[in-house]
């Protein structure tokens, strides 16, 4: 199978089953922007906390901000968005469409002028007016990141928790950019959710610091099922980097579209706290009490896409196989990340004592995982069902079941099968999934 084609099931495979969906689409669609279904929804949650689970609750040294997503215009004016976040666009005269200049091949560039416009700065930040009165109204911006609502609160979560060095704080939002070049399904969007750290440490410690996140960021994949061979880092040459940073090295995935980047890890130095102070008047320098000094840390920033995680443990979960000579779709996601835990099967949904006993136990496992009962189909076409969405167990109460009150359960892997006592069943499918 082609990578072209991969990408297709994959694309296929979210429409069909509820993953994610074309946003508008009843009024043609609105390009480059998707809306995530009753599966998606959930797989995305999933990988949201999965990722605070690991970076917030297991630590010690991190705590949580959820930043709104207007800002004051001065957030951006410091930060240098409001001058420096800009793209070099062309028009194609020909066919209407707009490219970014870097995009554009040797060959391309020599008919700038010509077939091409000369290149133009577009700001990628969008604009909109906060105000019922548009002629009073000020102009704001839609954040193009969330790392800048972490900065401005830093002497806010440093009063009111009374941290120390090193430590960091955790977020997950919404952020906008009027990507020109938007596209790969959801790898590449204008509304996207991003999930960021500012871990603020001392200027001395700062280069380990950065590496330990480096290994502790790429590790997450792998824990969470990413195939190895499918991950790699890249640190950023020296023409790549932002001025105020220090370094960069990029987790990357190999998608079915090539090698792209899954999240960044980045030393930005001290830049941003004294961009803020320095406009807003404020002291934001950090103060240690033992030692009485005071300085702006430095700030490593591990910054990943939640969208680009999704479509990623997405395509590295699809898997195409034989079984008994009849083809099988297989989703085989990590059991944190599986949209449903538990599908319950009646064997005869025309037995009533079979449906009763399968929606009494869907309905107690309901109060600790993800479960649903599903008889809309024979069994064989059931099973396939629930694997083609990752469903990690599939339990089917059977005429048997009546009478030794056991259970089958069947495992999305191996598909392999054992009896289980019910009253032993809530237990089994818990220990699965606990931390």
């Amino acid at each position: 199978m082609s990578n072209a084609d991969l990408m297709d099931r994959i694309v296929s495979l979210c429409k069909r089953r509820g993953f994610i969906f074309q946003s508008s689409e009843i009024y043609g669609g609105l390009a480059n922007a998707w809306d995530y279904g009753p599966l998606g929804s959930e797989l995305k949650r999933n990988v949201k906390n999965a990722w605070w689970r690991c970076v917030v609750h297991s630590r010690d040294d991190m705590v949580g901000l959820d930043a709104a997503i207007l800002m004051h215009p001065d957030t951006w004016k410091a930060s240098g968005h409001a001058e420096n976040f800009t793209d070099l666009l062309v028009d194609d005269k020909e066919t209407k469409k707009r490219y970014r200049y870097d995009h554009l091949t040797e060959e391309e560039r020599a008919k700038v002028g010509t077939r091409y416009t000369e290149p133009r700065e577009f700001n990628l930040m969008l604009r909109t007016q906060l105000g019922a009165v548009g002629d009073t109204s000020a102009e704001v911006y839609l954040r193009p990141e969330t790392a800048q609502g972490i900065f401005v609160n830093f002497k806010n979560v440093l009063d009111s928790t009374s941290r120390r060095l090193p430590f960091g704080i955790a977020q997950i939002g919404k952020s906008f950019r009027n990507e020109i070049t938007a596209g790969n399904f959801v790898f590449r969007m204008r509304e996207f959710e991003q999930m960021e750290i500012e871990y603020f440490t001392t200027a001395e410690d700062s280069e380990a610091c950065h590496e330990r996140w480096i290994q502790e960021r790429f590790q997450w994949y792998l824990d969470l099922g990413i195939r190895a061979d499918n991950l790699k880092l890249r640190p950023h040459g020296e023409d790549e980097l932002a001025h105020y940073a220090k370094g960069c090295t990029d987790v990357e995935y190999r998608f079915p579209f090539g090698w792209a980047e899954l999240e960044g890890i980045a030393n930005r130095t001290d830049y941003d706290l004294k961009q803020h102070a320095e406009l807003s008047g404020k002291d934001l320098r950090y103060h240690d009490k033992i030692t009485n000094e005071r300085y702006f840390p430095y700030v490593i920033e591990p910054s990943g896409g939640v969208d680009r995680a999704t479509l990623a443990f997405l395509a590295d979960a699809y898997h195409e196989e034989e079984v008994e000579g009849r083809p099988r779709v297989v989703l085989k996601l990590h059991r944190d990340l599986a949209p449903t835990k538990v599908a319950v099967l009646p064997l005869l949904k025309k037995n009533a004592d079979i449906v009763a006993m399968a929606k009494n136990i869907k309905s107690d496992l309901l109060k600790s995982v993800t479960c649903v009962y599903d008889d809309t189909a024979a069994i064989g076409k059931l099973y396939r069902r629930q694997d083609e969405v990752g469903t990690f167990y599939c339990v089917t109460v059977d005429v048997e079941s009546l009478e030794d009150k056991q259970v089958t359960v069947r495992d999305r892997d191996t598909m392999q099968q054992q009896r289980i006592a019910v009253d032993q069943l809530k237990n089994f499918i818990n220990d699965k999934f606990s931390h």
